[in-house]
């Protein structure tokens, strides 16, 4: 059995992004075993071809979607990111702080 190609992994980290919900290019790559490859993760989903990649989940670090504003691509993020219940407000999509512990995750961030 041959192991999966770093395409093959983030493919499959982008189809495991459930509707509703977005991802950044980073959290797809470390998803899939490549922790520090977001730009990898990026070249592969520009080149992909596969029309029921869910493509529309993937954003920018900072949540912005990565066309340019205005453009058919820009568009058309937005409207299936929208489709799906996920709030855009000038093509940003303002996410939860991410959590780096379990205890976090679960009752929130602690005193500092």
């Amino acid at each position: 059995m041959s192991a999966k190609s770093p395409e093959d992994r983030i493919l499959a980290a982008i189809r495991a992004i459930p509707r509703g919900q977005v991802a950044g290019y980073g959290e797809v790559a470390h998803r899939a075993g490549l922790p520090g490859r977001a730009r990898l993760a990026a070249r592969i989903l520009s080149q992909n071809e596969d029309p029921g990649l869910p493509w529309h989940r993937v954003l920018r670090s900072d949540g912005r979607i990565a066309f340019p504003e205005g453009s058919r691509a820009y568009r058309e993020q937005s409207q299936r990111l929208r489709a799906e219940g996920v709030k855009v407000e000038n093509g940003r999509v303002k996410r939860p702080r991410r959590t780096d512990t379990l205890d976090e995750a679960l009752w929130g961030p602690g005193e500092r």
